[in-house]
């Protein structure tokens, strides 16, 4: 289905987000579902950047070194790729039992934007999503994939801006729809979100497809009119 879904988009498309776990769904029978890096997945998702010469990103299970991960694939256009391990695990539902945390961000580059790459539970702290530099912005553009249930997703929608507005990025949140094995109904709100907070699309409760242009130009000019980036606090985050 997601290869019908991508071979039929006809908008010129530098990047197509896929959710959090795409394959499976959310899991916590990691040894059942993981894929090694070699698996059917990763290839699928580099023959699909090659073919449609796009940017194809989203998570899945993997097992690497007896370890399994929450990680998200970066697939380029000439099937190389980079990755981010999800770095915080939801420990309501004991996701740390199963799976092995990150412990470096990734940010890539694409045509003049820099892009921060993260995965659902992630949102929920700040801190490691949060501008380091106060003489450059270090990226333009946060993306999130998530599986994150309805019940919460006020919190979802309002973090979403939240994290834009405090970066003074753009912010691309997508979300599962649907519900999932567990009998968990995820109404999707995926949603992108402009540097000053206001919502360019949200989708809620359907399937959906759509593809939205993000312009470097007004985003410079946010930053360069309300520089309140400037005045934010330094630190560092030390990694255990």
């Amino acid at each position: 289905m997601l290869s019908q879904k991508i071979a039929a988009l006809k908008e010129h498309t530098e990047i197509v987000v896929l959710p959090e776990m795409f394959s499976t769904g959310f899991s916590m029978q990691p040894a059942l579902l993981a894929e090694t890096m070699d698996g059917y997945t990763v290839d699928w998702m580099r023959k699909t950047a090659v073919e449609k010469r796009i940017i194809l990103t989203g998570s899945l299970i993997i097992n690497e070194g007896g370890n399994f991960y929450n990680r998200l694939i970066w697939m380029l256009p000439n099937g190389e790729y980079g990755y981010y391990d999800k770095r915080h695990l939801f420990a309501f539902a004991g996701e740390e039992k199963y799976y092995t945390a990150g412990n470096k961000r990734l940010i890539a580059s694409v045509k003049g934007f820099k892009i921060n790459l993260q995965i659902c539970y992630d949102l929920r702290f700040p801190v490691w999503a949060r501008q380091q530099s106060q003489e450059v912005p270090e990226y333009d553009l946060l993306i999130y994939v998530a599986n994150w249930p309805e019940r919460r997703n006020h919190a979802w929608k309002t973090l979403l801006q939240a994290r834009a507005i405090e970066n003074q990025c753009y912010v691309v949140g997508v979300n599962r729809a649907g519900e999932d094995g567990n009998n968990i109904y995820h109404s999707g709100d995926s949603m992108v979100v402009d540097a000053l907070g206001e919502t360019l699309y949200h989708k809620a409760h359907v399937e959906d497809t759509f593809t939205v242009v993000l312009q470097k130009d007004k985003l410079d000019e946010v930053r360069k009119k309300l520089p309140f980036w400037k005045d934010a606090d330094a630190f560092m985050i030390i990694k255990e």
